[in-house]
């Protein structure tokens, strides 16, 4: 009798900046990005090399752009396991229908469960910290309990990025304070990883103290940032264009990684 090898894990990554790797950045990877999910990619093949992984998120996505856009296509390849954050990008905007968007979340993350995928969900982070992003902690707060929700109701995993307090520190942060450093994007890997239950080799040199900054270095820093991000920022937002217009899916095709397997 031939023994059946195990089912090999199709990943495909979901969303929007936060997945597509931004701020975590790769000159010799497609968009110039790497991120958190090619991370959990790698440290998934270095298990199992007949791993596939596809990464169809694009930046500046809204929600119902990413299930217009990216819902069917993941569908269509059969996942094993799905990760999805959504909806960070419609809490910035000036107004927003959290319900009416939750509503379609829910019915996406409906039909990837129906595929057997395993799917896990992301809570947005805790700006509380943040004296310009905190003005929509109360949105976030609200969309998370909605996600809680969902994953419950579809037996979704969650990874729950509001409690996770290392992103507290600004060094976890890429200089536009929007999206994670390479240091953040490692972590969450981890953070995935660990939800997973899956071992890794993620492993980072703990962080020094923090050095106190004078205020007028701060003062003059966060003018420079207005400067060359929040305005830039705010002028997308009045032109109705997006930072990814013209950018494709990194990894549009279910595809290996070339990676070393470890032994044993």
């Amino acid at each position: 009798m031939v023994e059946q090898q195990a089912e090999h894990t199709r990943y495909v990554a979901l969303g929007d900046s936060f997945t597509e790797g931004v701020g975590d950045p790769d000159p010799s990877l497609p968009n110039g990005v790497r991120g958190w999910a090619d991370r959990v990619a790698e440290q998934l093949a270095l298990a199992d090399p007949r791993t596939e992984y596809a990464n169809l998120a694009i930046r500046g996505r809204k929600l119902v752009e990413v299930v217009d856009e990216q819902i069917e296509p993941a569908v269509a390849m059969a996942p094993t396991l799905v990760t999805l954050y959504a909806g960070g990008n419609d809490i910035l905007r000036p107004r927003v229908d959290i319900d009416a968007l939750m509503a379609r979340y829910d019915d996406a993350v409906g039909r990837l469960r129906a595929t057997g995928a395993s799917v896990l969900l992301f809570t947005g982070f805790d700006t509380v910290a943040s004296r310009f992003f905190s003005v929509n902690r109360g949105r976030t707060a609200i969309y998370n309990e909605l996600v809680r929700e969902v994953a419950d109701r579809h037996g979704a995993t969650l990874v729950d990025y509001w409690r996770f307090e290392e992103y507290d520190d600004p060094r976890m942060w890429d200089v536009d304070r929007l999206h994670m450093s390479t240091r953040g994007h490692i972590t969450m890997a981890g953070r995935v990883l660990d939800t997973l239950r899956h071992e890794h080799t993620l492993r980072q040199d703990p962080l020094p103290a923090l050095v106190p900054v004078r205020r007028l270095d701060a003062v003059r820093a966060n003018v420079r940032w207005t400067r060359e991000y929040v305005g830039p920022w705010v002028m997308r937002r009045i032109r109705r264009t997006s930072s990814g217009k013209y950018l494709e899916p990194r990894r549009p095709v279910p595809s290996p990684l070339a990676v070393t397997p470890i032994a044993g």
